[in-house]
C-alpha cells in the first residue's frame, strides 16, 4: 500500500510540476513536508543538499531519495517512474508525430521553440553565474571554459575543462582543514558505487552504432552533468548532436521546457530519434541510461555525503566543476542556440522580449511556450 501511495503521489506531481528543477523542489516540499508529513524540514534539507552536491538530475534525485525514505528502494523506483512517466510519454509523442505535421506548421513551431530555447538558456546562464561564480577564480574558470569550447568545440574539450577546473579549485582549497569524520558516521555503500563504475566501463567497452552506444552516451551525460537540468544541453549536444537531423536537437530541448516533470525527459525524444527502427526501445534506453548514474550515486553516498562534503579537497573540486558548467552553458548559448535561433532583427526582438518577460518573473513559462509557438506560426504564415 505504501508503494502504491508513493507512485500515485509522484505520478500526480509528474503531471502538474511545471517550471523546472527549482520549482520541483517547491512542489515536493509543499506536498511531502507541509501536506503529507512524510519527512520533516531537516530531513528534506539534508536530502536536497545531497542532490545539489552530486551530478545528475537534481529534482529527480530528490524525488528518488524521498521515495526511498518513505518506502525503501521499491519506493524510490516507483517515485522515479511516477514522476517521469508523463513527460516521457509527451516527449516520445513529439518524436513520433512531429514530422507528420505540414511543413509550414512544423517550421513555425520549430522557429518559435528556437526563440524559447535562447530565452531559457540565457536566463539559466545568468542564474547559474550568480550562484556559482561569486569570486574572481570561479568567474575566470567559467569564462575560460566557454572560450575553450568556442575555439575547440567538442565533448573532449568539455571533459578536459571540467577536470582542469576541478584541479585548480581543489588546489586553492588544499590548505583548509575539514571537519574530522565521526567514528559513527555512515560509510558509503560500495555496491552502488561499483555498479556506477562498472556499467560506465562496460558501455564504453562495447560501443557500436546500436543501443549500446546510445546507452553509453546518455549514461555519460547523466554521470557528468553538474549544475542542474540545463547543463545537459551542451553535454548531449557534444555526445549525440551530430547524429540528429537539422534542428531536431533544439526543438526537443525547447519542448522539454513546456512539459511537466524532469527536464531530462529530453532523453526520450532524442533516444527515439536516434533509434528510428525501434523508437520506443530507443526512448526507454536513453531515459533509463541518463537517470541511472545519478540514482546509483544517491544510493551509494546518501548516508555518508555530509562527511565527504566536509573534506576541503572534494568541496573545492565541486566548486570548480560548478563554475566550469556555467562556461559550458555559456558556450552552448552562443553555439548552437543563438546561432540557430537568431538570423535577423525580428528573431532578435522575439528573443529579447521573451528574455525580459522571463526575468520579469510574472509570466509563467508554460504561457511563454504557447506564445512563442503561436508567434512562430504567425511569422511563418505571414
Amino acid at each position: 500500500m505504501a508503494i502504491w501511495t508513493v507512485f500515485r503521489e509522484f505520478l500526480w506531481l509528474g503531471c502538474v510540476s511545471f517550471g523546472g528543477p527549482a520549482a520541483h523542489v517547491g512542489y515536493f516540499h509543499r506536498r511531502f513536508v507541509t501536506g503529507l508529513g512524510w519527512l520533516d524540514n531537516d530531513t528534506f534539507a539534508r536530502l536536497l543538499a545531497l542532490t545539489q552536491f552530486l551530478p545528475g538530475p537534481a529534482s529527480s534525485q530528490l524525488g528518488f531519495a524521498i521515495g526511498r525514505h518513505r518506502a525503501g528502494l521499491p519506493g524510490a523506483l516507483v517515485a522515479f517512474v511516477g514522476f517521469t512517466l508523463p513527460s516521457f510519454l509527451l516527449m516520445l509523442a513529439l518524436a513520433l508525430y512531429a514530422t507528420h505535421l505540414p511543413e509550414t506548421v512544423l517550421g513555425g513551431l520549430v522557429q518559435g521553440l528556437k526563440w524559447l530555447a535562447a530565452v531559457v538558456v540565457a536566463d539559466a546562464v545568468l542564474n547559474m553565474a550568480g550562484k556559482f561564480c561569486r569570486d574572481r577564480l570561479t568567474l575566470a574558470l567559467a569564462v575560460f571554459t566557454a572560450a575553450a569550447l568556442w575555439l575547440w568545440p567538442g565533448i573532449a574539450t568539455q571533459l578536459v575543462a571540467l577536470l582542469v577546473a576541478a584541479l585548480i579549485a581543489q588546489t586553492r582549497h588544499q590548505d583548509r582543514q575539514g571537519d574530522p569524520a565521526s567514528a559513527t558516521a555512515a560509510a558509503p555503500r560500495r555496491w552502488p558505487l561499483l555498479a556506477f563504475a562498472l556499467i560506465w566501463a562496460l558501455l564504453w567497452l562495447l560501443p557500436d552504432d546500436g543501443l549500446a552506444r546510445l546507452a553509453g552516451d546518455f549514461y555519460s551525460a547523466g554521470a557528468l552533468v553538474f549544475g542542474g537540468g540545463h547543463v545537459v544541453l551542451p553535454l548531449l549536444q557534444g555526445l549525440v548532436g551530430e547524429r540528429l537531423p537539422g534542428d531536431a536537437f533544439l526543438t526537443g530541448y525547447a519542448a522539454a521546457q513546456a512539459v511537466p516533470g524532469p527536464m531530462f525527459s529530453l532523453a526520450a525524444y532524442l533516444g527515439a530519434l536516434l533509434a528510428p527502427g525501434a523508437p520506443w526501445i530507443g526512448a526507454l534506453t536513453a531515459t533509463l541510461a541518463i537517470f541511472l548514474p545519478g540514482f546509483l550515486l544517491v544510493l551509494g553516498l546518501g548516508d555518508a555525503w555530509q562527511r565527504l562534503a566536509n573534506r576541503p579537497a572534494l568541496a573545492g573540486a565541486v566548486t570548480g566543476i560548478n563554475a566550469a558548467v556555467v562556461g559550458l552553458l555559456l558556450a552552448a548559448f552562443y553555439d548552437p542556440v543563438l546561432r540557430s535561433a537568431v538570423h535577423g532583427g525580428l528573431d532578435l526582438v522575439m528573443v529579447g522580449v521573451g528574455f525580459l518577460l522571463v526575468r520579469w518573473g510574472r509570466v509563467p513559462l508554460v504561457w511563454l511556450v504557447v506564445g512563442m509557438a503561436v508567434l512562430g506560426l504567425v511569422v511563418e504564415w505571414v
